[in-house]
């Protein structure tokens, strides 16, 4: 009857039982337990490319297609962040402050780093903030604060342990949209103090801080928007964990599928 029903002769169907499972098969099977393995490890995070580089570090050589086919036949399916456009233009001044980055050529780390400050909200409806520093040559968070107020205060925290994570640099520039806070007189004479160029995004381009800002897409795809927050100690527990993931475990396919530790130690030696 089943014969019948898919349209099979009955020798058709013994044949195909007698052959068992292919060869092809048995290799999809062991390699979804690799994958599965490193996809758990990230917490959905990776998507076949990088799980397909995870899988050549560990000489396992398979093709990035073969990867993707064996993730979507097993329902894997990494999380992905929405891109949402922005209406630039929201000041039409130019404060003084120039962009200095365009068509800037990085040669290593501690030559610019970028900035920004983002909304967590909470699970009580209240609101955190949360400010970050970024070398882009590297990818690598050198610094964040949180503070349930989006002043000065709290950018200049984030600058303060850039500094002491990282050092005074000759020629480092800061660069940043242009929020207010990084506008205030106080927050500029730190700069000057320091030692840093401090540069603005353009006025009508609000992609000359796009690295900063995938970053937040990143962060709150992987981690706040899967998680129910409900308390600032819980929130800072999680941007802690996550800070310590990103800069030493996550791969980063700029900066050669290797996390942003990995690659300024392959720098420096």
């Amino acid at each position: 009857m089943m014969c019948r029903l898919y349209g099979v002769s009955r020798d058709g169907y013994n044949s195909w039982r007698r052959r068992g499972v292919c060869e092809r098969r048995r290799e999809d099977s062991e390699l979804f337990a690799y994958i599965k393995a490193i996809f758990d490890r990230h917490d959905g995070c990776y998507g076949s490319p990088k799980i397909t580089r995870e899988l050549k570090k560990k000489d396992i050589s398979v093709g990035q297609k073969r990867v993707a086919r064996i993730m979507r036949e097993h329902g894997l399916k990494a999380v992905k962040s929405r891109i949402y456009t922005s209406r630039p233009g929201m000041y039409k001044h130019l404060f003084g402050i120039p962009c200095r980055i365009e068509g800037i050529e990085l040669t290593g780390p501690n030559q610019l780093w970028v900035g920004d400050v983002t909304y967590i909200r909470l699970s009580d409806g209240t609101w955190q903030y949360l400010s970050v520093i970024m070398d882009r040559f590297s990818r690598k968070v050198v610094s964040w604060s949180l503070s349930d107020r989006r002043d000065t205060s709290l950018t200049l925290s984030s600058i303060d342990r850039a500094v002491r994570n990282r050092g005074c640099h000759q020629d480092l520039i800061f660069h940043s949209d242009r929020g207010v806070e990084y506008l205030s007189g106080h927050y500029r004479e730190r700069l000057r103090r320091y030692g840093i160029s401090q540069s603005m995004n353009r006025v009508k381009n609000m992609n000359d801080n796009a690295f900063i800002e995938s970053f937040f897409h990143q962060f709150k795809t992987e981690r706040i928007k899967r998680k129910v927050i409900d308390s600032a100690d819980q929130l800072r527990s999680v941007i802690r964990e996550y800070m310590r993931y990103y800069n030493t475990i996550r791969s980063h396919s700029s900066v050669g599928y290797v996390s942003p530790q990995e690659f300024e130690c392959r720098i420096n030696y």
